[in-house]
Order: structure tokens, then C-alpha cells, then sequence
């Protein structure tokens, strides 16, 4: 499965930017659907997830009420709406897919910045 991000740049403070991850490959065995994060000096950390067979969702603390994730099955695309932006979701977002029988795929990421 290879993924490609798309959607990151610079906004201000309260803005909103949308995220976008193409799949493509064998994506017939994705189960979950992932944004994750990375700001300078932290570690990765999961912002939303979403189970492919029946769209359930998780989310982090810090972004609920705030961002929502969201698929497109018929293009293999996930979606990461981001709302009410803070200067503290500054990170490089990055697509993870997990798939039958058990493998892990990441994108190479897109930078947000939230400029106060």
C-alpha cells in the first residue's frame, strides 16, 4: 500500500485546513485508517482513527470537537478535517494505514503550521 498526504501549509490561529491521504495498491485489506502527528522535539502521537468496516472513530483529547477524520471509500481516500486551529497542532501529519494480515504503511507526511 503506498500513501500520499496532501493538504498541510501555514494558517492562523482558529483557522481550518483540510488533510488529504490517497491510497493505492492493495488496499483491499485495510482495516484502520490513521493521522498521526509529530511536532519538533515530541513523538509521534495518534490524532484520529477510523475502522474501515463499519466507520467507527477515535480520537485524541486534544483535538475532539475540533478535527474530524472521515474515508471515501470509492476514491481510497482519508480525510482529515481540522478546525479551530491552535499553535499546538503544529506537526508534520502522517497517513498510517494498517492492513491484513497485519502490515503497517506510512506516508511521508505534510507539514502544519499554525501561526499565532
Amino acid at each position: 500500500v503506498q500513501l500520499v498526504e496532501s493538504g498541510g501549509g501555514l494558517v492562523q490561529v482558529g483557522g481550518s485546513l483540510r488533510l488529504s491521504c490517497v491510497a493505492s495498491g492493495s488496499t483491499n485489506g485495510i482495516a484502520t485508517m490513521a493521522w498521526f502527528r509529530q511536532g519538533p522535539g515530541d513523538e509521534r502521537e495518534l490524532v484520529a482513527r477510523i475502522t474501515t468496516h463499519d466507520g467507527s472513530t477515535q480520537y485524541a483529547d486534544s483535538v475532539k470537537g475540533r478535527f474530524t477524520i472521515s474515508e471515501d471509500k470509492a476514491v481510497n481516500t482519508l480525510y482529515l478535517q481540522m478546525d479551530n486551529l491552535k499553535p499546538e497542532d503544529t506537526a508534520v501529519y502522517l497517513c498510517k494505514v494498517h492492513a491484513w494480515p497485519g502490515f503497517d504503511y506510512w506516508g511521508q507526511g505534510t507539514q502544519v503550521t499554525v501561526s499565532s
